[in-house]
């Protein structure tokens, strides 16, 4: 099914329709500030599981999650003071910062260095999905691995509506996908490059 929510002030109501069905172990599709996330609870271990059937994706290349605000990155991640800094700066933005996982994540989620990605995208609906579910959500590209994103949520209903539970349209998003920093160690590294200025890396 197809929920249309305005993207500037999501509705509260619509925001709970689609937090119930991420709580019953949804798994959705939702606008972030790039591109489509494709996503579900991340401790819905089901949920995981099946994005990554619907992606075809290799299960040793874990998936990044959002959190609702930078004081809740700290429950999934080692944030040092420059870590912390670093992001205060850039959050919320277009990018995917790469940081050292702590206990709570599941291992679906951490690479076998037991590192994350973590984003905190600059859209309402996406951050008002976040924080009215209390936990973390899943987020990767709405694509078959190696293809293109689909950018128009209804192609995507078309494409993969019989797939998710729901595709939560925000409009047509024509963006690139996130930039990947990883800030391990305090070393600043692009390991990929998106949407964002990088700009500031290099001023350091």
């Amino acid at each position: 099914m197809i929920l249309s929510i305005n993207p500037i002030n999501p509705q509260q109501r619509l925001v709970n329709r689609v937090v119930e069905c991420l709580k019953q172990g949804g798994v959705i599709v939702y606008p972030t500030d790039t591109i489509y996330g494709i996503g579900c609870d991340i401790f819905n271990k089901k949920g995981v599981k099946k994005i990554y059937q619907i992606k075809q994706r290799d299960p040793r290349k874990p998936f990044s999650f959002i959190c609702s605000d930078l004081s809740d990155v700290a429950n999934y991640a080692q944030v040092s003071n420059f870590a912390f800094k670093t992001m205060k700066r850039n959050l919320p933005g277009p990018y995917t910062f790469v940081l050292e996982a702590t206990r709570i994540v599941p291992d679906l989620l951490t690479t076998k260095q037991k590192t994350v990605g973590i984003r905190i995208p600059d859209n309402p609906i996406a951050q008002a999905i976040v924080k009215e579910l209390g936990h973390p959500l899943v987020t990767t590209s709405v694509n078959i691995s190696g293809e293109e994103p689909i950018h128009d949520p209804a192609e995507i209903e078309a494409s993969l509506g019989k797939m998710v539970d729901m595709v939560v349209d925000g409009g047509v998003l024509l963006g690139d996908a996130s930039t990947v920093i990883s800030l391990i160690d305090d070393q600043v590294e692009i390991l990929r490059q998106g949407s964002g200025d990088t700009s500031w890396i290099h001023q350091r």
